[in-house]
């Protein structure tokens, strides 16, 4: 028994480095186990007696729940929301032949300003222009047949009148009367033939007129040639490009904006723009349309500024930068 006591304080003493020393080894079986019985409480005794450290370390390092949930403060971002988007006019469109013809004369070229209603270019008219000739010199003479009418027509009325008062007196019978009425019957009747002829022959001349006036070019509105597309000799159909002809303002910038913008960007907003190639020299733009949909593939909405003054830097057609003020 007095060493099973000894084991056991040889094993106290060494537990605190880890080790287990047997020094004997003839204990009776029961000893024996009561001696590992007792060894492995000791352990788990120990064991037990240093895990609460470990977990008062841990809580002393770990941050409180108020100090966890704490998040930085939101910081404003830049004052302005840069995008690009081109530059566009109103008036911008393609200038087409009305009707077949050959191209006779060509009176401007690409960069030449033109008013509204100015001569581009001639198509060869010549078949056309003896066409609407013959038309009104049938016109007139029709009409010249229908006023020959209305002379006949006052002849015939005052022969009625005479042929009624020689009938009162019996002087010529009812026959010769009713022949008078008939006749200026038959002259009204003429007179409305010829009318109707005058009306005919004025609308097939308008016709040609407006065929004949489709053989000369002319600017749509003011602006400035930006193409063109045939050349003196050139035969041209229905709907074949002669020009593209661009107003030169005012001018107007398309681009588009987060839809955070949406009740906060309106019309007579000031936005800047910029060239790409002169980023330093800004002018300003007031909103003209804002579009009421968002865009469901980018989330963004539509917005077009007019620009103030006429920058000579700006063309139709760049892309330029646009600064607007953030929310």
């Amino acid at each position: 028994m007095g060493k099973v006591v000894e084991l056991v304080r040889l094993v106290r003493s060494s537990s605190r480095f880890g080790d287990l020393v047997i020094v004997e080894a003839d204990l009776k079986p029961l000893a024996v186990l009561l001696l590992v019985g007792a060894t492995i409480a000791f352990f788990l005794t120990a064991c037990s007696s240093e895990r609460p450290a470990t977990v008062n370390v841990a809580a002393a390092v770990a941050p409180s729940p108020a100090s966890a949930q704490e998040t930085p403060s939101k910081t404003s971002g830049s004052e302005f929301y840069e995008t690009s988007g081109p530059v566009v006019v109103e008036n911008q469109v393609d200038v087409a032949a009305q009707r077949e013809g050959v191209v006779a004369k060509i009176l401007v070229d690409v960069g030449s300003p033109v008013r509204k209603g100015q001569l581009l270019a001639q198509l060869d008219d010549r078949q056309l222009t003896a066409q609407h000739d013959a038309a009104f010199a049938k016109a007139a003479a029709v009409e010249q047949d229908a006023k020959n009418w209305e002379t006949e027509i006052k002849l015939v009325e005052t022969d009625l009148s005479r042929d009624e008062e020689l009938y009162k007196y019996n002087l010529i019978t009812l026959q010769q009367l009713e022949h008078s009425r008939y006749k200026l019957i038959g002259a009204k009747q003429q007179r409305e033939r010829e009318v109707q002829s005058t009306n005919e022959a004025r609308a097939n001349a308008k016709a040609l007129q407006l065929e004949l006036d489709k053989m000369r070019i002319l600017a749509p509105f003011d602006g400035v040639v930006a193409r063109r597309y045939v050349r003196v000799g050139q035969k041209v159909v229905v709907n074949d490009r002669l020009f593209w002809v661009t107003a030169t303002g005012p001018l107007n910038v398309k681009f588009t904006l987060p839809e955070e913008f949406i009740g906060k960007i309106k019309t007579g907003a000031e936005v800047q723009v910029a060239a790409p190639l002169a980023p330093a020299a800004r002018w300003p733009a007031k909103v003209t349309l804002v579009s009421p949909v968002v865009d469901p593939s980018s989330a963004t909405i539509e917005v077009q500024a007019r620009v103030q003054g006429t920058p000579s830097d700006l063309r139709p057609g760049m892309t330029v930068n646009v600064r607007v003020r953030n929310p």
